[in-house]
């Protein structure tokens, strides 16, 4: 082998070393992305373990799989939600994919919309097991941990005047008005909702959005390496992605509590 690298380095002018590293580096990636791609499918599995509904003992299961079945699971799955959230009397958001909107709610009622411009979501959640995912979908999800481009509530550091002579009345001006507005939200479950402020006809705020969503990216690649180097599965996240104008995009972030409910209609 050494004699095989010598020769291969006379030959091509590089060092052993260099060979060696890129060696090693051309199987690091190989067994990287056969291990980051049994994370769906590990994800699934972990999914119609915890979701898959149960039917009672003699009923044929074909029945899972019939339109109406699904449709009517679809729709039940959906008002479940919306009705466990209504009774926390507690803002929340609900998620209306074939309908374009996001809708911010108290007690059932719609309090603000927003049009829903576009929008993604993962393969599992696109092609997954109906059931499953409706099953997942019939309980509330509650956010855990947010990420986002302008602060959750903005902030002002005044200092008390010693008398009502120095009073001087002032308004700090919200820099979210010209700001990208995007954000991702950790659910409970895994699943990870991410809102991109729309994009705008001069094309402010694309690269923005760029860099935020390069950023997500790159701090799961760093997750999903440091798995790897311990020899475990990384970690797959679901994901919803929805595009909405920017303004609504401030209003439903900072509207939502820090641990609120969202419920999704797919």
């Amino acid at each position: 082998m050494d004699s095989e690298l010598k020769n291969m380095s006379n030959e091509q002018g590089l060092p052993v070393s260099i060979i060696v590293v890129a060696i090693i580096a051309c199987v690091f990636l190989l067994y990287y992305a056969i291990m980051t791609s049994l994370g769906p499918g590990r994800k699934m599995n972990e999914l119609s373990g915890a979701y898959t509904p149960k039917l009672a003992e003699g009923v044929n299961t074909a029945i899972f799989y019939d339109s109406a079945w699904l449709a009517l699971t679809r729709e039940k799955s959906f008002l479940q939600s919306r009705t466990l959230m209504a009774q926390t009397d507690s803002i929340y958001l609900t998620i209306n994919l074939p309908d374009s909107s996001a809708n911010v709610e108290i007690s059932g009622v719609t309090v603000y919309s927003a049009r829903i411009s576009d929008y993604s979501m993962s393969s599992i959640l696109r092609k997954g097991d109906r059931n499953v995912i409706y099953s997942l979908l019939s309980q509330p999800l509650q956010i855990e941990d947010a990420l986002s481009s302008i602060r959750k509530e903005p902030l002002m550091i005044k200092i008390a005047p010693k008398d009502t002579s120095e009073y001087q009345p002032d308004v700090m001006p919200d820099t979210s008005i010209v700001e990208p507005v995007n954000f991702m939200l950790k659910m409970n479950n895994g699943l990870r909702i991410y809102v991109y402020q729309e994009e705008e006809g001069d094309g402010t705020g694309k690269s923005h959005t760029f860099r935020f969503d390069l950023n997500q990216r790159l701090r799961d690649t760093w997750s999903s390496v440091k798995s790897v180097a311990v020899f475990r599965v990384p970690e797959y996240h679901p994901f919803i992605k929805i595009r909405i104008p920017r303004e609504d995009a401030k209003i439903i972030y900072r509207a939502l509590p820090r641990n609120g409910q969202i419920g999704i209609y797919s």
